[in-house]
């Protein structure tokens, strides 16, 4: 249990970005909300040390890129903090194949295809899902504890950094569309990449050069895919 009261602070430069933007974040509700799953002997996915591990691996200062998931994954072993990633060694999920498979249509090569991820998000990618935890074998059943009330301040505190480009995979992500500037960032939309949808518009949506070609106009470094 004292490790879920840890997680009262958001990692590297995010919380104290929050706090100085006057931004209003609440963790005091989902972290009560993980302690009262823990003690009904819920298993907690990702495990509670990567539950903010986008955030610990691609800083607010760093941020260039935003991309929404929704639950992590809720089987065993696959989720590990960062939306569509699982560790190197896993089967890599559905989605994530799609993902792959697009990115080498769309710029010819993807280099970084071990599952995790985290090479992006060194990068600048922000691999943010709007439900940070879920329990074991229960899809969707952390998506009313308050972690939407997070990811929503992260966005308006990006708003104030602009200049950043917020990829839209599905319908969930695309609610967050309204909470956008558009005025000083860069929205792409296009279906979700779960084989469900991939056909209706992730495939061919061209993204990850669409990206590139947008940090290139803007002076900043290009992710390598």
């Amino acid at each position: 249990m004292q490790q879920i009261k840890s997680l009262n602070k958001i990692p590297n430069d995010w919380d104290y970005e929050l706090r100085k933007n006057g931004i209003s974040f609440n963790l005091f509700e989902p972290i009560n909300k993980l302690l009262s799953f823990q003690q009904a002997g819920k298993e907690i996915y990702p495990a509670l040390q990567d539950i903010y591990k986008a955030f610990k691996l691609c800083s607010f200062s760093n941020t260039k890129v935003v991309i929404f998931g929704q639950d992590p994954y809720h089987q065993p072993g696959l989720a590990n903090g960062l939306a569509f990633a699982v560790n190197k060694g896993n089967k890599i999920p559905s989605s994530l194949k799609n993902i792959y498979k697009e990115i080498q249509d769309d710029i010819g090569d993807c280099i970084h295809s071990s599952g995790n991820l985290e090479q992006w998000a060194a990068q600048g990618v922000l691999l943010l899902n709007s439900s940070l935890t879920v329990n074991k074998s229960e899809a969707g059943s952390h998506k009313n504890i308050g972690w939407n009330i997070l990811v929503d301040s992260v966005i308006d505190l990006l708003n104030i950094k602009g200049g950043v480009i917020f990829l839209l995979w599905g319908r969930d992500a695309q609610e967050k569309e309204k909470l956008i500037d558009k005025n000083v960032n860069h929205i792409l939309k296009s279906s979700h990449p779960s084989p469900l949808s991939s056909y209706r518009g992730f495939f061919g949506c061209k993204h990850f050069s669409l990206t590139n070609e947008l940090l290139i106009k803007n002076k900043k470094q290009p992710i390598l895919w």
